[in-house]
């Protein structure tokens, strides 16, 4: 971000390049306010890249009687759906049910209210299954004779987050990575940042109104550089996800229910794993630091092995990630009954302040509406709400991401099958963008890791605030999982080759 662009007056300054930093700042400039966002590390590089991977209603919400939450959220896969199709998917979910755990009545109606609490525009209903008799049954133990199975979708959840941020630019925000807020003051009419770059540049600018979307870090925000009082309180709960090599070959993930009154899921991933979590543990420390414990990925495999007849143990774990969710501190006694909506305190001691605490990544939409519902008088402007008919930056594919992928390769014969389906599962109709004009693999540019050419590597620095290895591999690509043992020194050379000649 160059200087003179940070002198400026804005708007809005938001704080955090998680999901609602993210969805704020595009709801803003879609709106014609001018926006500054600042993240202290690489966009999605915490909490909002360590999620299930779920744009879902929150079917075990249902037993804590958040019907208003569910109700949203049920709304809002629909519209994401819309949005994002290439990184937003259907997929269903099988549960297998155990009688000892939740008698067949309750399940049945628990997802008759799932199906019917909000109008279904894509998905099928929910049903009833015959283990014995179904696909879905075969990588399960014998015990487990029926199921039932109903529908919400797998979202790649840090993209979401990028291509948010990748659209606000595009509508003129400022989007700063690896820049931290380190004071914030308030004067008569507008705030006043103070924001440190990694390099150690030092910058100013003022803002209108002051969004805290910090996360995890929401309170030490503002006991920190704001030097202001926690408004609502947060129970930071960590929830962990082990990677496998694939344990099914169909398309469909698992519920899996535990006598602890927990879920688990079991979710096709990246074609070649399945993905099993989560954890529910209260936590304390530094959420940049949260990692697996041992005993986390103990009772993941312990789970799963209730289910599956493939064993599972710690020594077939690929790959692991935490995050640290920051809920609403509703005075519930176990971390995973925690209620998963949010709330904003906004505070009008002077300029606006908003402060969002808790919130789920499937309702990040909503949330980024209601903020800028209230500060849209404040600030004295007109903007009607936009987003719930918009498209993310190539979800405008007009088709199916399968029929997409087959015009792709018609056009670009030379492309292997596996880079082509990637593309498009990443970049929909803004593939053609990352090729170029390329007509021949060659002329893509150098292979600097597997299967990551150098036209896709420019598409990603210029167009998605990539920076580093670890931005590239695991949060824009997932390459890294896929090659987890190859070498990365030819990527590291070329960044470090293209911002020094930046600089």
């Amino acid at each position: 971000m160059e200087l003179e662009t940070l002198t400026r007056r804005f708007d809005l300054a938001v704080i955090g390049g998680g999901i609602n930093g993210a969805g704020i700042a595009r709801d803003a400039a879609g709106r014609g306010l001018s926006v500054i966002l600042f993240e202290q590390d690489d966009l999605a590089s915490h909490t909002s890249s360590a999620s299930s991977k779920l744009i879902h209603g929150g079917l075990r919400y249902l037993e804590h009687y958040e019907f208003g939450l569910v109700r949203k959220a049920l709304a809002e896969r629909e519209v994401l759906l819309r949005m994002a199709p290439h990184i937003v998917r259907p997929l269903r979910f099988v549960v297998p049910h155990d009688p000892a755990i939740r008698p067949a009545w309750q399940v049945r109606a628990g997802l008759f209210l799932y199906d019917h609490l909000s109008r279904r525009q894509t998905l099928p209903a929910s049903e009833t299954l015959s283990l014995g008799q179904h696909a879905v049954g075969a990588p399960l133990l014998a015990e487990w004779r029926r199921a039932f199975a109903y529908s919400d979708c797998w979202v790649d959840d840090a993209r979401l987050v990028v291509l948010n941020a990748a659209d606000a630019a595009a509508r003129g925000a400022s989007i700063c990575t690896r820049t931290r807020v380190v004071g914030a003051a308030r004067g008569a009419d507008a705030w006043t940042v103070e924001a440190e770059a990694r390099d150690g540049a030092r910058y100013s600018v003022q803002a209108r109104a002051l969004i805290n979307a910090a996360g995890p870090w929401v309170g030490e925000l503002m006991g920190g550089a704001l030097h202001l009082p926690q408004r609502r309180k947060l129970r930071l709960v960590k929830g962990s996800h082990i990677v496998v090599a694939r344990r099914f070959t169909h398309d469909a993930a698992y519920l899996l229910q535990n006598p602890d009154r927990r879920i688990v899921f079991a979710l096709p991933y990246e074609d070649a794993f399945t993905l099993i979590g989560t954890t529910d543990l209260e936590f304390e420390g530094d959420p940049a630091q949260v990692a697996i414990s041992p005993e986390e990925t103990e009772y993941l495999c312990t789970v799963a092995n209730r289910f599956f007849r493939e064993p599972l143990t710690a020594a077939d774990v690929l790959a692991s990630f935490s995050g640290v969710r920051p809920l609403l501190d509703d005075a519930e006694g176990a971390a995973s009954a925690v209620t998963r909506d949010y709330a904003l305190a906004l505070d009008t001691q002077g300029p606006p302040l908003v402060s969002i605490y808790g919130g789920k990544i499937t309702t990040y939409r909503r949330l980024a509406e209601d903020v800028l519902k209230g500060l849209m008088p404040l600030l004295a402007r007109e903007g009607s709400p936009w987003t719930a008919d918009s498209s993310l930056p190539g979800g405008d594919m007009g088709r199916a991401p399968e029929s997409f992928e087959q015009d792709l390769m018609l056009a670009y014969p030379w492309l292997p099958a596996r880079v082509a389906r990637r593309l498009v599962r990443s970049y929909g109709s803004r593939s053609a963008c990352v090729l170029a004009n390329a007509g021949s693999l060659a002329q893509l540019g150098d292979e600097l890791f597997p299967d990551l050419f150098e036209a896709e590597l420019e598409y990603l620095v210029d167009q998605e605030f990539a920076r580093e290895v670890e931005d590239v591999l695991w949060r824009r690509t997932h390459l890294g999982l896929h090659h987890r043992h190859a070498d990365t020194a030819p990527l590291e050379r070329w960044l470090a080759d293209r911002f020094k000649t930046q600089h």
